[in-house]
């Protein structure tokens, strides 16, 4: 199967940076896609950034040139560079990769624990 670990997560005052990372680790064949989500308390769970194998991007709107998402292939990798923070970017934040392990014959999505952010005013 695949596992996610994220890490960076914190408490941060608004207009500071944090950094996410994500490590994907067991029997993996494959990743294609993968991204950040996060949920805010009594919100839904919403896409943050997302990247290809190929490097293609896309960001929600409101984290449009603050947020940058990378992944490193060969270390099965994904960050999330958080600048200019505020306040509503307070939630959880889970990393989310589309894989497939080698016992299986397709591929699937996984999640992370989640970390959380806390951005203070």
């Amino acid at each position: 199967q695949v596992q996610l670990v994220e890490s960076g997560g914190g408490l941060v005052q608004a207009g500071g940076s944090l950094k996410l990372s994500c490590a994907a680790s067991g029997s993996i064949f494959s990743i294609n896609s993968m991204g950040w989500y996060r949920q805010a308390p009594g919100k839904q769970r919403e896409l943050v950034a997302g990247i290809t194998s190929g490097d293609n991007t896309n960001y929600v709107d409101s984290v449009k040139g603050r947020f940058t998402i990378s992944r490193d292939n060969a270390k099965n990798t994904v960050s999330l560079q958080m600048n200019s923070l505020k306040p509503e970017d307070t939630a959880i934040y889970y990393c989310n990769a589309v894989a497939r392990p080698y016992s299986g014959a397709y591929y699937g999505r996984y999640w992370g624990q989640g970390t959380q952010v806390t951005v203070y005013s």
